[in-house]
C-alpha cells in the first residue's frame, strides 16, 4: 500500500476510535440528565411553594415587619451600604461540555463592567474547578472555592456551600450577592442567569420570572402595594419565627436550586457536545473514505496503465 494510501487508512481508523469515546461520552451524559432532571423537578416545586409563601407575606408587609424585629434575620431582608460585592459562579470541574463555561464567565464580566466590579470592591465564591482557576489567574480575591459536586448533587452535600455563603453574608464579609449560573431550558437550549441573591428583597420575591442574563428592572413600591396577596396566614407560635424559618430556606432553596440547575445544564451541555463530536467524526470520515477510495482508484489507474504500457512495449 502506498504511503499516502497508509497515511488516509490510519487517519480513518483514529477518528473511528474518536467517534467511539465521543458516542459513549454521549450516552453517559444522557444518561446523567436523564436522572437528574427528575431531582431538579421536584425540588422545583418545593423550591416554588417557599418562595410563594414568602412573596405572600411580604406582599402583605408580614414578612418585613416581622424581619425588622430581629437583627439575624433583617440581615437577610434589608439592605446595607455596599462596599463589598460577593459574586457566586456556578461552573463545572472538567471540560468537554461546549460553550458552558466559556458562556457563564462572560456574562459574569459583563456584569461586572455594568455594575462597576473590579477585584478591589468585588469577592468571588465558585463552585467548579473551572471558575476557580479562570478568577485566580486574573487576580480577582477568591474567598470560597468547592470542588467535586456529584453529578446529582444532594443538599446534605453542598449544604455547606449554602451555610458558608449565608454565614459570610450576615459577617459582612460582603454586603450584597450575585450568583451566575447556567439554567436548564430544554436539551437543546440553556441560557445564562445572573441575578442578586442577598439581600433578599420584595422584587426578587414577586417578579423573579423578569430576572435573566441581561440583569433586572425595579418594581416601584406601588407595585409591590397593588400585588394581590394569593393567600392568607395565621401566625402559630408566632409570625417572627416563622418568618425568620421561611427566609433561611428561601435563601438556601435558591443557591441549592441553582447548583443543581446548573448541574442540569453542564450534563446537557456534554451530550449536546459529544454529539456535536461524534457528527463531526462521522463527517471527517465520509470524507476520508472518499480520499482513501479516490487515491486507491487512482493507484489501480496508474498500475493498470503501467501494466499495458509494459505488454506493449514487449510486442
Amino acid at each position: 500500500m502506498p504511503a499516502s494510501l497508509a497515511a488516509v487508512k490510519h487517519k480513518i481508523d483514529s477518528t473511528k476510535s474518536t467517534r467511539q469515546i465521543t458516542s459513549a461520552m454521549q450516552m453517559v451524559s444522557t444518561a446523567k440528565l436523564n436522572q437528574i432532571q427528575h431531582h431538579t423537578q421536584t425540588y422545583e416545586v418545593y423550591a416554588e411553594k417557599v418562595k410563594q409563601m414568602l412573596s405572600d407575606l411580604v406582599k402583605s408587609h408580614s414578612a418585613t415587619s416581622a424581619a425588622s424585629q430581629d437583627d439575624v434575620y433583617a440581615a437577610l431582608f434589608k439592605k446595607r451600604a455596599v462596599k463589598k460585592t460577593g459574586v457566586l459562579v456556578i461552573t463545572s470541574d472538567r471540560g468537554l461540555v461546549g460553550s458552558y463555561n466559556s458562556n457563564i464567565i462572560k456574562q459574569t464580566l459583563d456584569m461586572m463592567a455594568k455594575h462597576n466590579l473590579d477585584k478591589d470592591n468585588t469577592v468571588f465564591l465558585t463552585v467548579g474547578k473551572t471558575g476557580t482557576e479562570f478568577f485566580k489567574k486574573r487576580g480577582m480575591n477568591v474567598i470560597y472555592e468547592y470542588a467535586g459536586v456529584s453529578d446529582v448533587p444532594t443538599y446534605r452535600e453542598v449544604h455547606g456551600i449554602v451555610k458558608t455563603a449565608v454565614q459570610m453574608y450576615n459577617d459582612g464579609v460582603f454586603d450584597e450577592m450575585y450568583m451566575a449560573f447556567s439554567h436548564y431550558v430544554n436539551r437543546i437550549t440553556s441560557r445564562v442567569i445572573i441575578h442578586d441573591v442577598l439581600p433578599i428583597t420584595e422584587h426578587s420575591l414577586i417578579d423573579e420570572e423578569a430576572v435573566t442574563e441581561e440583569g433586572h428592572e425595579e418594581l416601584t413600591n406601588s407595585d409591590v402595594t397593588s400585588a394581590p396577596v394569593s393567600a392568607e396566614y395565621e401566625f402559630e407560635p408566632s409570625d417572627t419565627e416563622i418568618v425568620s424559618a421561611l427566609v433561611a430556606q428561601y435563601a438556601e432553596s435558591l443557591i441549592y436550586g441553582a447548583i443543581l440547575d446548573a448541574k442540569t445544564s453542564e450534563h446537557s451541555s456534554s451530550a449536546n457536545a459529544m454529539r456535536s463530536a461524534t457528527d463531526n467524526a462521522d463527517d471527517i470520515i465520509s470524507t476520508l473514505e472518499l480520499q482513501y477510495n479516490r487515491a486507491r482508484q487512482a493507484a489501480i489507474t496508474t498500475e493498470i496503465t503501467e501494466i499495458t504500457g509494459g505488454m506493449t512495449a514487449q510486442e
